[in-house]
């Protein structure tokens, strides 16, 4: 059974960090890309950061050079993210394709001070 689980949200203070995770199983991840995708309030879905196969990764724009994803060797990817800002202000999901698309249930993210 395919399984994308996120943590690591949290309130931050503008200019704070968070470290979210996403725990992949029920497929060999490391074969796939994996996206993290944010939502606003009233906002459409996003793309903020994807990881391919091969390693290589894609930014939105809004977000380069604060955020950085990776992954580890145990199927999890991560979304290092500083410098974070009001408008970071979301909840983050993380999606696999696999001939079907998978999300996980997404962690809330709350820039303020």
């Amino acid at each position: 059974q395919v399984q994308l689980v996120e943590s690591g949200g949290g309130l931050v203070q503008p200019g704070g960090s968070l470290r979210l995770s996403c725990a992949a199983s029920g497929f060999t991840s490391d074969y796939y890309a994996i996206g993290w995708f944010r939502q606003a309030p009233g906002k459409e879905r996003e793309l903020v950061a994807r990881i391919g196969s091969d390693g290589a990764t894609v930014y939105a724009d809004s977000v380069k050079g604060r955020f950085t994803i990776s992954r580890d060797n145990a199927g999890t990817v991560y979304l290092e993210m500083k410098s974070l800002k009001p408008e970071d202000t979301a909840v983050y999901y993380c999606r696999v394709d696999l001939g079907r698309t998978y999300w996980g249930q997404g962690t809330q993210v709350t820039v303020s001070s």
